[in-house]
């Protein structure tokens, strides 16, 4: 038996928002329409890379000039071919230290950065809101996680040392998202909120069109039978 086509559009209505924590965090990580991760998951990203280039600057930098100094400073003695070949080493020297010490910063900082933002913005999705004890929970999370290596006071330096960074973080954020007139959660929601009334205007507008189709259908049957009763009847 066909299917009917009433049932083909009651099908296609479009899901409705996420309304448990576990939806709306499930929902960070999933592509839209248009194959694309939402807003946080991206600034996750990108402040995970920002952040792993300014700690190798910080970390690679004053080794470079450490390195370049030290060298200079132990290499009177040497024999170089020119003024072009001892400024070459030097730099080599620098690079070497700059790539060695810039490397160790950079990849913990940026993921301590990654960890920290992936804890905020999953408690901000999951309770719905943006709050100082998002970003507190997350420092402490996140400070725990990359000092638990050395034991109970290693454990309880990293909370401190992680709630200490994340307060005023996420004060700093949600100054920003004053500014900005709502944050990142809201305008989600707002988003979202917009994108499902439209596609539920368009579902109605096609099952208001189906249903008058399927009359039009049924009264286009219905009159040759009519008209045939009307020929037996005149006989």
């Amino acid at each position: 038996m066909a299917e009917l086509p009433g049932a083909q559009v009651a099908a296609g209505r479009p899901s409705p928002l996420p309304q448990t924590g576990w939806e709306r965090l499930s929902e960070l990580w999933r592509r839209d329409e248009q194959q694309q991760f939402p807003e946080e998951t991206v600034n996750i990203a990108k402040s995970a890379f920002t952040a792993g280039l300014v700690g190798w600057l910080y970390g690679g930098l004053p080794a470079f000039i450490s390195a370049r100094k030290a060298f200079i400073e132990s290499s009177h003695g040497e024999i170089f071919q020119n003024r072009a070949d001892a400024v070459q080493s030097a730099h080599r020297a620098g690079l070497r230290s700059f790539i060695r010490y810039g490397w160790r910063w950079s990849w913990r900082v940026a993921a301590f950065t990654m960890v920290f933002n992936m804890v905020s913005t999953g408690l901000s999705a999951y309770r719905d809101k943006t709050t100082i004890s998002n970003f507190a929970a997350a420092g402490a999370f996140t400070g725990a996680l990359f000092r638990m290596h050395l034991g109970l006071q290693g454990l309880a330096g990293g909370i401190m040392f992680g709630t200490a960074f994340g307060v005023p973080a996420g004060g700093l954020l949600i100054a920003m998202y004053g500014l900005a007139g709502e944050t990142l959660q809201e305008k989600r929601n707002r988003e979202r909120r917009e994108l499902y009334e439209q596609k539920l205007a368009e579902w109605e507008s096609r099952l208001s069109m189906t249903e008058i189709l399927g009359q039009t259908e049924n009264n286009a049957q219905g009159r040759p039978e009519t008209e045939r009763a009307r020929e037996l009847k005149s006989y």
